[in-house]
């Protein structure tokens, strides 16, 4: 029989979501944990520092609302499909200036599908300050921000680990797994947040 590629495993007390996998062979195992380096955009000329974690399936979307959380009250939101895309493309729908309560309200809803659905990302951008809170299709989560105290204080405060070596699912080949239903969940969580036009949506 061949192994089901999406069946749960554990690895250091780590459990992915099921979102996405590591290919057969591949010498990646994810563990649980977040590193701080800092991320260089050379057309910018860009350095900010980016968090980095990789958090177990069971406390993954606490981390992530209380990352967001440490935004402040009115935040911008990119809704991320790579759903029916071919290679590394994804469709990106944005709203600006929604309350960050109503914002996570929206989310906690569609909670199963921001952690199941490999097609799914969503990025949080404070309104006031250049700071970015993503949690993308690998279910992995980057923040970027001038001042990191804050959202390494979250992480801690769930028992997430900073790690100097965090080997993670996206830097070697692996597996994302999605269906039609969560496809039809991203349409109406992009109508939910009032994200684009209606006719755009459905085109994704």
């Amino acid at each position: 029989m061949t192994p089901d590629p999406f069946a749960p495993i554990v690895a250091d007390a780590f459990t992915p979501t099921g979102a996405v996998r590591p290919s057969p062979g591949s010498p990646v195992r994810p563990v649980e944990g977040f590193q701080v380096r800092v991320f260089r955009d050379k057309k910018s000329n860009l350095r900010l520092p980016m968090l980095t974690a990789a958090v177990s399936a069971d406390r993954l979307f606490d981390a992530f609302l209380g990352l967001v959380e440490v935004l402040g009250d009115v935040v911008h939101v990119v809704l991320e499909s790579s759903h029916a895309s071919k290679g590394n493309r994804h469709r990106d729908f944005r709203r600006n200036h929604i309350d960050a309560p109503v914002l996570l309200s929206h989310l906690c809803e569609y909670e199963d599908l921001l952690l199941k659905d490999g097609c799914t990302g969503v990025a949080v951008l404070s309104a006031r300050r250049p700071v970015e809170v993503q949690f993308d299709e690998h279910k992995l989560l980057y923040v970027y921000a001038p001042a990191m105290n804050p959202f390494r204080r979250v992480l801690k405060g769930l028992g997430v680990q900073r790690r100097e070596d965090l080997p993670l699912v996206s830097e070697a080949e692996h597996l994302h797994y999605s269906t039609d239903e969560y496809h039809d969940r991203f349409r109406e969580l992009c109508l939910r947040v009032g994200v684009g036009d209606a006719d755009r949506v459905f085109l994704c």
